[in-house]
């Protein structure tokens, strides 16, 4: 797999997001994954606001979230059935404005559609990135916030291992690796790479993206008994 992080000036808010792509990655080649950072989706779909008071912002958090959980250093939030902080509610970057985190799913299929044309190829993946933290772990990997173009889980389950037993519940959550492998190379401070191509990725390409496949079902989730300790969500009836 290649990764070709790619510099482009400041992206503006409003302006056309196809068109500045188009504009620094004027071609591309067929089996190809394009990573784009979350944040000029939302700056694409003008999903901002002026920022006015920590006030106004946590009210925005606890809008945003389907649960929020006060901890010191952020809120700690579930939002389209993802865990973040802050409801993915930005600041850095964002020159004295909140940007909040759009449904990525819908601007990812829309680029997808429009850069398939632009660039004359049939299978081309989109993911759309945003810095994510780990339990338990020192600084940010990212995750998918919305893809299109490619299947982004691959079940396992079924296949032998190196010693033939059959793997029982193995699912490769391939949205989220190519994310984080996109987010390795285009930083996280002022790199200005909001783009990366991804080559040779091992993935199967769709013409179709069902979002709820990487979706896991929160009763048999490993997190669960520390979420509902947390009260972050609530035990099954």
């Amino acid at each position: 797999m290649n990764l070709t992080a790619v510099h482009t000036e400041l992206f503006k808010e409003g302006a056309d997001l196809p068109a500045f792509i188009l504009r620094f990655v004027p071609t591309m080649p067929e089996n190809t994954v394009l990573a784009v950072c979350s944040k000029v989706v939302a700056l694409w779909k003008n999903n901002t606001l002026p920022y006015k008071s920590l006030a106004q912002k946590e009210k925005l958090i606890k809008q945003h979230s389907q649960a929020a959980l006060k901890t010191p250093l952020a809120w700690l939030t579930i939002k389209d059935d993802m865990i973040m902080t802050n409801a993915g509610i930005d600041e850095s970057n964002a020159n004295g404005k909140l940007i909040l985190l759009p449904d990525c799913y819908a601007p990812a299929s829309e680029l997808r559609d429009t850069l398939k044309q632009k660039w004359h190829v049939q299978n081309l993946g989109i993911v759309i990135t945003d810095s994510m933290i780990l339990p338990l772990r020192a600084g940010v990997v990212a995750a998918a916030v919305g893809y299109a173009g490619f299947k982004g889980v691959s079940d396992l389950r079924g296949k032998p291992d190196l010693f033939g037993k059959r793997l029982q519940t193995t699912l490769v959550d391939v949205a989220d690796s190519l994310a984080t492998a996109a987010a390795l190379v285009m930083g996280e401070a002022d790199e200005q790479c909001p783009l990366c191509i991804i080559k040779n990725a091992p993935v199967t390409f769709t013409q179709t993206t069902d979002r709820n496949e990487i979706k896991y079902p929160v009763q048999n989730d490993l997190y669960t008994p520390l979420l509902q300790a947390a009260k972050l969500v609530t035990k099954e009836k």
